[in-house]
């Protein structure tokens, strides 16, 4: 749970670390120039007076007209507090750790994180980062039931992950979804919920600071039209609904910048937009259905590094399809053992291309069937090839 990402970026020429707001003791960091921060669990100790209450979610208020004094902006914030909290719940990592003095093995918690309820099916959301690599994991409920999940699907590219519980369909609440793009405004009210540093339910409001923020995911590739938020994300808020003030979710509080670790008012989440379109997916088949070009590529791009190539290299194209058609070419031996490159894929219409990132997101939004225009450099030239875009196996 103690993995690292490495990022650098300037932003107004100032170096910023950037944290992932994922477990209360284990952060994953994206580093900017310096390496992370790992913020120790914090603890509340109750005040001993013998008559103190705590609200939990649901309850109602014990006065009305203490209710009736409140601003209507801390009657909405109460009020969603309380209809969405149910559906918040805490995503746990277990490991078993063996002590091979004793002879035993015991099953600890390793990490933890927020998720949100999907529907009455016992499906829940959460980050990809926030269950990566886990032995076991358990989902608690508002009651504090816990039930053990199973891992339903990963898009780690978008860093969104589904899992499943058995609980009963009465004891889950679905969240309430806003997945309308365009309907979301800078200066709009913005709600968290979740977990930080192994808090119970823990809520802060908070503004749209920005939309369309272009930033770096957990599986390598930018994450496109994030939300920023200055609502207070932690250590833990990783997975946990970013509500409008009609309590609809809006995103999925992935990540943070900071200089120490913690919420420094540069918060991002995903779109709900993105999570409407990629969940169902999940659901279905355990995976994104991914449009793409019928052609091998390495995501990891070993041969670009070694050769300082701009762009996409072309490894192999499957023999009868229609990149062969197009008059796409491969990598591939010549006499005396020396490798020809194959086509490098620098631009898709009017887009520039240089290197898998890019390839990834000018294709993310587009369809199978769609056609375009692939500029590629074939040895000394330069291609235009068009090409219809396929559903990818």
């Amino acid at each position: 749970m103690r993995s690292r990402i490495g990022l650098v970026r300037f932003l107004s020429q100032v170096s910023f670390r950037s944290t992932w707001a994922q477990t209360g003791g284990a952060a994953i960091a994206l580093t900017l120039g310096v390496a992370a921060c790992h913020p120790k669990s914090a603890a509340v100790k109750p005040v001993p007076d013998g008559n103190s209450v705590i609200a939990k979610p649901g309850d109602a208020p014990t006065r009305p007209d203490e209710a009736a004094m409140r601003t209507e902006d801390e009657r909405n914030s109460v009020g969603i507090f309380r209809s969405v909290a149910p559906s918040t719940v805490f995503v746990t990592q277990k490991r078993v750790v063996v002590d091979p003095w004793e002879g035993t093995q015991s099953e600890v918690d390793s990490g933890s994180g927020s998720g949100f309820i999907w529907d009455k099916s016992g499906y829940v959301v959460t980050n990809f980062h926030v269950v990566a690599g886990a032995q076991a994991l358990t989902v608690t409920l508002r009651d504090q039931q816990v039930y053990e999940a199973k891992v339903v699907g990963l898009e780690k590219r978008k860093d969104i992950a589904v899992l499943k519980i058995e609980a009963p369909a009465e004891q889950l609440v679905p969240i309430e979804v806003n997945n309308v793009k365009h309907s979301l405004e800078v200066g709009q009210k913005t709600i968290a919920i979740g977990n930080p540093f192994g808090l119970d339910h823990t809520l802060t409001t908070g503004v749209i600071s920005a939309l369309g923020r272009a930033v770096q995911g957990a599986g390598g590739v930018t994450i496109r039209d994030m939300i920023q938020t200055d609502a207070a994300i932690n250590p833990g808020n990783s997975g946990g609904p970013l509500l409008d003030s009609s309590g609809k979710l809006i995103g999925m509080n992935t990540m943070i910048y900071s200089g120490s670790g913690q919420s420094a008012g540069i918060g991002f989440a995903v779109p709900a937009a993105t999570i409407a379109r990629v969940v169902p997916q999940l659901i279905k088949n355990g995976r994104v259905e991914e449009v793409g070009l019928p052609v091998g590529i390495d995501p990891n791009q070993p041969w670009e590094r070694r050769f300082g190539l701009r762009g996409v290299l072309i490894l192999n194209v499957k023999k009868g399809s229609i990149a062969e058609k197009a008059g796409l070419r491969g990598t591939h031996r010549v006499s005396g053992g020396r490798i020809a490159l194959g086509d490098i894929i620098v631009g898709i219409n009017e887009k520039i291309i240089s290197d898998y990132d890019d390839l990834y997101t000018t294709l993310d939004d587009r369809k199978a069937g769609e056609k375009v225009t692939l500029k590629v450099r074939r040895g000394d030239e330069m291609v235009n090839v068009p090409i219809e875009l396929v559903h990818l196996e």
